[in-house]
């Protein structure tokens, strides 16, 4: 079984997500998640590399088809590498099932739930005038003493 789509994780230094996603988007990616993380690396990481490390850190995960991923990595390495002042480092893992992966290229368009007619003249949905300035919706008056005890 051919994998379809591979996952590219980009650990760079904090602040540089945006140019992992403007390379990554020049290689034909769409999007990415970013996530914070702190690095755990020691004084002999650092002399082992030749560079400080900072130990602040953002993780892109950038799911791509796997005929693009080649392109992805390369782009990457080039714009925010290890050489970088990014100091990023970049790896990709097969991602074996997708579910829920808008392959058309087109804006994905949800239907609403249809809101019956006499919704807002019921008389169990409550209004501005019966929930009232000081009311919770449960009927409790919310505390003004800024959550003191």
């Amino acid at each position: 079984m051919a994998v379809k789509h591979e996952v590219i994780f980009c650990i760079v230094n904090a602040g540089y997500s945006p140019l992992v996603m403007d390379s990554a988007r020049q290689a034909g990616a769409q999007g990415g998640t970013v996530i914070r993380a702190r690095g755990t690396a020691n004084r002999q990481a650092e002399i082992y590399f030749n560079i400080p490390i900072q130990p602040e850190k953002e993780i892109v995960m950038i799911l791509v088809p796997a005929t693009i991923k080649d392109a992805v990595l390369h782009a990457l390495y080039r714009n925010v590498g290890l050489n970088t002042a990014g100091q990023g480092i970049a790896f990709s893992v097969p991602a074996t099932q997708v579910v829920g992966l808008n392959t058309s290229q087109q804006p994905i368009r949800r239907k609403s739930a249809p809101v019956p007619e006499n919704y807002l003249q019921s008389e169990n949905t409550p209004t501005a005038r019966q929930v009232g300035v000081n009311q919770t919706l449960s009927g409790e008056t919310p505390r003004n003493d800024g959550g003191k005890l």
